[in-house]
């Protein structure tokens, strides 16, 4: 969990398989974009830092996070060694903010067991867009970039299982 005290950016380069025989998947949601791009950003710098080859790093754009799931799904069947979502949903007025974070998050496990490319989750459930930026490449580093890490960890267990 992110605190005023944890960068999530950090992460020792020495205990990261290096990535360069991956191939990556990333879906993005145009919903919260600033935030978004942020999130891509953390992710993709990420994964070059760790040997990963530019052009084994695909991007498809999603309209909103409840999309994630489909393009997930279709990205699974590309030959990529693991997915990574990226979305931002904040807290509204209405219960809207319910029914999409349990419906994404839902959906993403259920790819997760029922194909055998990984999907990382890297969608941001905040209650302010202050959270959000903070999250994104703000105060509390970049869950992009721990997405990508984990992705990274996933490909190398896929790989070696």
């Amino acid at each position: 969990m992110a605190t005023a005290n944890k960068n999530l950016s950090d992460y020792d380069k020495a205990t990261i398989p290096n990535a360069k025989k991956f191939r990556f998947g990333i879906v993005v949601s145009e919903w919260n974009d600033t935030i978004t791009e942020g999130l891509y950003k953390g992710a993709y710098d990420a994964l070059i830092d760790n040997g990963t080859l530019p052009e084994n790093i695909i991007r498809w754009d999603v309209p909103g996070s409840f999309e994630l799931i489909y393009g997930a799904k279709k990205m699974q069947e590309q030959i990529v060694s693991a997915v990574i979502v990226i979305g931002s949903v904040i807290q509204g007025e209405t219960k809207h903010f319910d029914f999409v974070c349990e419906g994404v998050t839902q959906g993403i496990k259920d790819l997760n067991v029922l194909h055998e490319t990984p999907v990382i989750f890297c969608v941001l459930t905040d209650n302010t867009m202050q959270q959000a930026i903070d999250r994104s490449g703000g105060k509390h580093g970049n869950k992009g970039t721990e997405a990508a890490i984990a992705a990274i960890k996933m490909a190398e267990l896929r790989n070696n299982s």
